[in-house]
């Protein structure tokens, strides 16, 4: 009788290590079945994340393209800008130079006018 309750004792102590060691194995896949999901939950975070920066690396490097492009025009526009003013200021020059000339010319004209006149006068009146 002990030894039968000892034989039985055993076998309920044997099947309590069996259902303890199924559940064990239970609990530790659900535990890395868990894992598993937070990790991949936290990857896919993490990869949109680095698909987000990449996108704005990629973007980031054509806005500085479009900007140095920009400048570039701009300091060409400019260029142009300061030429053409430079040719107005010469055609003003010219102008100017043009007109003091006209001026000069009409002085001189005027003295000869007036010499020849009062040589006709005074060869008339001799």
């Amino acid at each position: 009788m002990l030894s039968s309750m000892v034989k039985e004792h055993m076998i309920k102590q044997s099947a309590a290590k069996e259902s303890q060691e199924s559940k064990r194995k239970e609990a530790c896949a659900a535990a890395s079945q868990l894992t598993q999901a937070l990790v991949d939950h936290l990857n896919v975070g993490v990869a949109q994340a680095y698909l987000n920066q990449k996108r704005l690396d990629a973007e980031a490097k054509q806005l500085h393209a479009s900007s140095a492009n920009f400048a570039k025009q701009t300091q060409q526009w400019l260029n142009i800008v300061e030429l053409f003013s430079s040719a107005l200021k010469e055609l003003g020059d010219v102008e100017n130079w043009a007109k003091t000339i006209e001026g000069d010319v009409r002085l001189i004209t005027n003295a000869l006018e007036n010499v020849y006149k009062n040589s006709q006068e005074s060869s008339s009146t001799q």
